[in-house]
């Protein structure tokens, strides 16, 4: 795969990725959901941290978090590159194209969101709002929306530890960048030999 090809792929996801997120942040004020089917809903929700909710305390916890994703991404570029330039299998470029645009993505979010929109509890946010975004530079939240609680119900009394109470899955609410990271870490995990072709040993 070109290096042409892996820029337009990286280029339509960040694009969805965005348009998403501007739409939900300039629509939706945190919490609001949509109901599209019982196990399919729109529900706007932030991420301030790392996957799951996670953070780092300390006033610069997000600050750090954030310029580890920005040399993350460095190093994830240049095995995109890399991989390019020696040719390597059109799976494994595909993978990495699509999570560096999920990682993109993201870093889009916590880079800048904080000081083009203001805050969105118990409102619609504006885009460049007069009196200033609700963050600084680097500081920005990550906006997610979708959810898909494929089940949920009262669990069995025998169960151990959660016996009795209500279990939801899939519970984590995400966005299309995630997406393209998962997509891409599943599809490596699965194609793993074709992506990583071991070189034969002449005798």
């Amino acid at each position: 795969m070109s290096l042409k090809k892996s820029i337009f792929i990286i280029i339509l996801v960040l694009l969805i990725d965005q348009i998403s997120k501007f739409y939900i942040k300039t629509h939706f004020a945190l919490g609001d959901e949509v109901r599209v089917f019982d196990w399919f809903r729109i529900l706007f929700v932030e991420n301030e941290g790392m996957a799951w909710g996670a953070k780092i305390p300390g006033e610069y916890g997000k600050l750090f978090l954030t310029l580890f994703r920005i040399v993350a991404i460095g190093g994830i570029g240049y095995w995109l590159w890399d991989s390019v330039r020696k040719n390597m299998p059109s799976i494994l470029i595909f993978c990495v194209a699509l999570i560096f645009a999920g990682a993109l993505g993201n870093i889009i979010d916590s880079v800048f969101y904080g000081i083009i929109f203001n805050d969105s509890h118990h409102q619609v946010a504006t885009l460049f709002p007069e009196a200033g975004g609700y963050g600084t530079l680097f500081h920005g939240k990550v906006v997610d929306m979708l959810y898909f609680p494929l089940y949920g119900g009262v669990l069995p009394e025998w169960i151990p530890f959660w016996g009795g109470e209500y279990f939801t899955f899939f519970d984590p609410v995400f966005n299309v960048a995630d997406s393209s990271i998962s997509v891409g870490v599943i599809l490596l995990l699965i194609f793993n030999k074709k992506a990583f072709p071991k070189k034969e040993v002449s005798e």
